[in-house]
């Protein structure tokens, strides 16, 4: 009987969110993904790898895409694409050409049976059991702010710079290179490694100092080998300020403290209060130590500043602790989401995508099932 049992039960959803540095894939109903992966592809024949994302028209883009999820299926997922259904955890400002380029290479290249797109900053707060947070996305391009209010994403308010894990990398390369390090033995990898592995944010006093070239004493300089007995030196000066591209202190006033409380400042009055005191803060950049401690001395500072005290009434400020690693909570939101019947309910089905090979927009998409257009 167990054997039967177990043939007779329904396929798990396959859960995918396909990021711009890495992607995270396993099933829907898990609590961490089976594995995370750069998100890149191999050129075998010239030995180069490059962002799946990093396309020059649609062609490119679909053929990228073809050869990422064919190594999704086939090398880690282990597992015949035909007839599965999948989740795909995106954000609703994801450029429509992915989009629909994806829905594309999972129904006509791999014939999956269903796909099922649902919002990144949406579904964390099923990890939570909330229906509203301010979700600050702090991933490899950029830092967005989505205010998330009883259960709906507030579209009008989002807000997003370029203050993420790529301007911090290149600010260590570019710091370790005036040193004195060859460019050429600074690789993405080292990069990234010694970011996760020396540096940490400052605290808002240390950071001042900096600023104003005042003598402080900073935190030891640190050995970080590679290639056998070879060692870069790490600064201690670049350890605790490399994350300080996070809070520029110029007249655009557009640091991540600065885009929160503007995407505060576009919700509703009696909106703001409730946002605030629910921040929920995501993306591998987010695990650095000492950033919420830093985030709420800097918002807590600029609330009672000129520029934002005769506008914005708040004084408190809450953080929310997510159940995983910020940097897939968005993953096990979309495993939550596609352990229930709305996979089955809310999905798109290769035979309805076969009528027009095109998605709805976010906005339409009840609608357009209402009228059997998905």
């Amino acid at each position: 009987m167990p054997l039967f049992d177990s043939l007779l039960q329904e396929k798990p959803a396959i859960t995918f969110e396909i990021g711009n540095a890495f992607t995270k894939l396993g099933f829907a109903g898990e609590s961490y993904p089976r594995i995370i992966i750069p998100s890149d592809i191999t050129n075998c024949e010239h030995q180069t790898t490059k962002k799946v994302y990093d396309y020059d028209n649609e062609d490119q883009l679909y053929d990228q895409l073809v050869e990422f999820i064919k190594t999704i299926f086939f090398k880690y997922i282990l597992v015949s694409p035909k007839d599965q259904k999948i989740v795909i955890v995106e954000s609703v400002l994801n450029p429509t050409i992915i989009r629909e380029n994806i829905a594309k290479v999972l129904f006509c290249h791999f014939e999956v049976a269903s796909v099922y797109f649902v919002p990144t900053h949406l579904v964390v707060l099923t990890t939570l059991a909330v229906d509203t947070a301010l979700v600050v996305d702090i991933g490899y391009k950029e830092a967005v702010v989505m205010p998330v209010y009883s259960g709906v994403q507030v579209l009008k308010a989002w807000e997003a710079q370029p203050l993420a894990a790529e301007s911090i990398h290149d600010e260590i390369k570019k710091q370790l290179i005036l040193n004195g390090i060859a460019d050429e033995k600074l690789t993405d990898y080292v990069i990234e490694d010694i970011k996760v592995r020396t540096c940490f944010v400052t605290t808002a006093d240390r950071a001042i100092k900096f600023r104003t070239n005042e003598a402080f004493q900073h935190c030891p300089d640190v050995d970080y080998p590679i290639k056998g007995d070879e060692v870069i030196q790490m600064p201690g000066i670049l350890r605790e300020t490399a994350f300080e591209v996070l809070f520029p202190d110029d007249n655009d006033h557009l640091g991540l403290p600065e885009i929160i409380l503007n995407s505060i400042l576009k919700c509703p009055l009696d909106m703001r209060q409730s946002l605030a005191e629910n921040i929920l803060l995501i993306g591998g950049s987010t695990m650095v130590p000492g950033l919420m401690s830093r985030l709420k001395t800097e918002l807590l500072s600029l609330v009672n500043s000129d520029l934002y005290k005769d506008r914005l009434f708040v004084k408190i400020f809450k953080f929310h602790t997510a159940p995983s690693k910020p940097n897939f909570t968005a993953w096990l939101g979309g495993s939550i989401y596609g352990a229930t019947d709305l996979v089955i309910s809310r999905s798109i089905s290769r035979e309805n995508y076969a009528k027009s090979q095109k998605l709805p927009d976010w906005t339409n998409y009840d609608e357009c099932r209402s009228h059997g257009r998905v």
